[in-house]
């Protein structure tokens, strides 16, 4: 009886951590403790019990914390110069890959521009759209407006 009484204190303070760190982390060892707790009370020794614990902790872990982890990070959102990719920007110098000459400005902050294709050449004054980020590029391509872009200010 001791035995499943640690096993559902171990559960306990799991499930304690987890809810504490909300990293995912133990909540996979707290279902392996109930399922060795379980065992315990069904009458399997220690062994069993610990292999128990082990193997559905370990299997709990594998097959469910990739879908949690996708599941979580969907709604996540996106900060710094990642959530700068779909916006448009304003081309405050030509962009030409060739020649390495290219600035754009977004959000009231200059960038070095590339244009997403080499063979193209941007010129001044052109919106585009942000598509990537390279290091401390952005990587652009045209969108057909050619008008003044509000928060190119």
């Amino acid at each position: 009886m001791n035995e499943i009484l640690c096993w559902l204190l171990l559960a306990a303070i799991f499930i304690i951590v987890e809810i504490i760190t909300l990293g995912l982390t133990t909540i996979w060892f707290a279902g392996g403790a109930f399922v060795a707790a379980i065992a315990g009370l069904c009458g399997a020794n220690l062994v069993v019990q610990v292999i128990l614990f082990v193997v559905v902790s370990v299997v709990l872990l594998a097959l469910t914390r990739p879908i949690a982890v996708k599941h979580l990070d969907s709604k996540t959102e996106k900060t710094n110069a990642e959530a700068l990719v779909g916006q448009n920007a304003y081309v405050l110098q030509t962009i030409d890959n060739v020649k390495e000459l290219g600035q754009a400005k977004v959000n009231g902050m200059e960038w070095t521009a590339r244009a997403k294709e080499d063979s193209m050449i941007i010129q001044e004054g052109t919106v585009v759209k942000i598509v990537a980020i390279q290091g401390v590029k952005l990587i652009v391509e045209t969108t057909g407006e050619e008008e003044a872009f509000s928060s190119a200010e």
